[in-house]
């Protein structure tokens, strides 16, 4: 989806990978990796989640060749016929595990919670009374109370802040798709289970889980979530985060999604803290995208504006 929509609204997209972005006089310094330098007014960070994926204290030691995070992998194929333990037991952990089974891989889920909550499946046509679909919340995410407000970011962002964890809690709980179900009809999938030890065996790993049981894996990939720390991007020098204010490494964003540091934005995921957990999603992008550009221009945001 995204290249698709990258062709549409970007072909001539600069494939050069940034190396460093400092402050200098007022300005941005963007250093490429060819050696390029270039300034600019303002710079936007919309760099992705790959340097926050979150790996549980017993695989923290690992090596790569033996564990790996979600957000490593664009293809699964090298996992071909070899047995894998998926960690998670949400959209990424049972999509995962469903490609790999259809890879002939022998997969098994380890999920911390009791249950794999299910979302319906929104391949087919919604069934329920009319009244409740019309007040169900727009874009997916969330309850019926919690989606509202994470549809509009301005809401959220002036929600109380001992509020608005509740809200983010509830609107990205680990669950999968109702769609996925048929697909993993050949995947072992262990509730109430998760490692409390794990070790690099023999080109393997050996998992001891809390239940006492063990198992032994030729892989381990892990869909553990993120834990969002902007100073991780390897193009952000010291210097350039020190200035950033944070809060637990999410970066606090004002009006149009800009940081405290002037002219400097940040888009999704480290958005979620001051806009809310649908900076999480695409559909964010509905309120995002528009909103940082006003910002940009110097032109009034509007008092409100949603996400879909």
């Amino acid at each position: 989806y995204a290249i698709w929509f990258q062709r549409l609204a970007g072909p001539d997209l600069d494939v050069r990978r940034v190396a460093r972005v400092a402050r200098a006089d007022g300005r941005f310094l963007v250093g490429l990796q060819d050696g390029t330098q270039l300034e600019a007014s303002a710079v936007v960070v919309a760099a992705g989640l790959s340097p926050f994926g979150r790996r549980p204290a017993p695989f923290a030691s690992l090596p790569d060749s033996a564990v790996s995070h979600s957000s490593d992998h664009s293809d699964l194929a090298a996992f071909a016929g070899k047995r894998v333990m998926v960690v998670g037991g949400g959209q990424s952990a049972l999509e995962s595990a469903a490609l790999l089974s259809e890879r002939d891989a022998e997969v098994e889920v380890l999920a911390r919670a009791p249950a794999i909550k299910w979302l319906p499946d929104d391949t087919k046509s919604p069934t329920g009374r009319a009244r409740a679909r019309r007040l169900a919340p727009p874009t997916g995410v969330g309850g019926m109370l919690t989606g509202w407000v994470a549809a509009a970011p301005d809401a959220f962002r002036r929600t109380p802040s001992q509020v608005q964890p509740w809200i983010s809690r509830r609107c990205i709980a680990p669950a999968g798709s109702g769609w996925l179900r048929p697909r993993l009809r050949d995947v072992t999938i262990s509730c109430g289970r998760f490692a409390i030890g794990a070790e690099a065996r023999n080109g393997g790993v050996w998992l001891l889980l809390n239940d006492h049981s063990e198992r032994v894996v030729e892989h381990v990939v892990l869909c553990t979530g993120y834990e969002i720390d902007v100073a991780a991007y390897p193009f952000v020098g010291p210097e350039l985060a020190a200035e950033v204010e944070t809060v637990g490494g999410y970066p606090r964003l004002g009006p149009g999604l800009e940081s405290s540091v002037a002219g400097l934005y940040f888009l999704g995921a480290p958005a979620a803290l001051s806009f809310g957990p649908i900076m999480r999603f695409v559909v964010g992008t509905w309120y995002a995208a528009p909103a940082l550009v006003l910002r940009a221009l110097g032109r009034r945001q509007p008092p409100i504006s949603f996400a879909f």
